[in-house]
């Protein structure tokens, strides 16, 4: 049961961040009615609990990192932060002044990303991680049955930080490029299954725009196959984009 639900907790919060956060909020690949945003709200929420990122915190940080990766304007680069712990620092510091917009940020950052801010304001408060956090501690108690399935706690506190992590200081150290570019992002994995997509950081920082993150055909991007069942059935509408290598 413990590891069933820390893989829940998983891909269910990397889902939703790879779907709601990064490829809906950030690059707006895709579109959805009001409601169907709101729930998207909800629902990751839900699965990332006490770790929780806005969308609009989220979204406007991460174009930013698009237009200034690798140089000290960026939020989370390895080529300027002293070590992950110094990077996921300075993130969650630029993430929080721009999500309670304590600074001035460049109209072209924050147009048209989503927000709601009463939402937010609940879901990012104190009192919703604690509440989080406690039923995780309960759940353990609950359902664990050997003493080493209590080190994987830990990571259901700060879910949403560690996929930020895996993609913004290995993504840019390990792997192997497709394309050549001014920056040092690369591919995790010949086949994502651990980040559903969000590993083919290299083909993403080249087409920042496209919904499929995979481009040779072993780059398999789980999160693109679900939104291509959403947009079939009508619950969002994927944007049609030319792509040229």
């Amino acid at each position: 049961m413990i590891i069933i639900f820390v893989l829940v907790l998983w891909y269910g919060g990397l889902f939703f961040q790879s779907f709601f956060l990064h490829r809906y909020a950030a690059h707006q690949v895709f579109t959805m009615s009001k409601t169907m945003e709101r729930i998207s709200f909800v629902l990751t929420w839900f699965f990332q609990g006490s770790s929780y990122l806005s969308a609009y915190g989220y979204g406007v940080m991460h174009r930013i990192h698009h237009a200034y990766t690798d140089t000290e304007k960026d939020p989370h680069s390895p080529s300027h932060d002293a070590n992950l712990f110094a990077m996921m620092w300075k993130t969650k510091t630029i993430y929080q002044d721009i999500n309670k917009q304590r600074v001035t940020i460049d109209q072209r950052f924050t147009k048209n990303v989503p927000q709601w801010k009463r939402f937010d304001a609940f879901a990012s408060s104190r009192y919703s991680r604690l509440l989080w956090i406690t039923l995780y501690i309960l759940f353990f108690a609950y359902f664990t049955t050997a003493f080493w399935q209590w080190f994987l706690l830990p990571i259901t506190f700060l879910m949403a930080p560690i996929h930020g992590v895996i993609i913004n200081w290995f993504g840019h150290i390990y792997g192997y490029v497709n394309y050549t570019m001014k920056n040092t992002s690369k591919n995790l994995f010949r086949f994502d299954f651990l980040m559903m997509g969000e590993g083919y950081h290299n083909n993403h920082h080249k087409h920042a725009s496209r919904a499929n993150f995979g481009v040779k055909w072993y780059e398999i991007d789980i999160t693109y196959l679900i939104i291509k069942l959403l947009d079939a059935i009508g619950i969002i509408q994927l944007k049609t984009i030319t792509v040229k290598d």
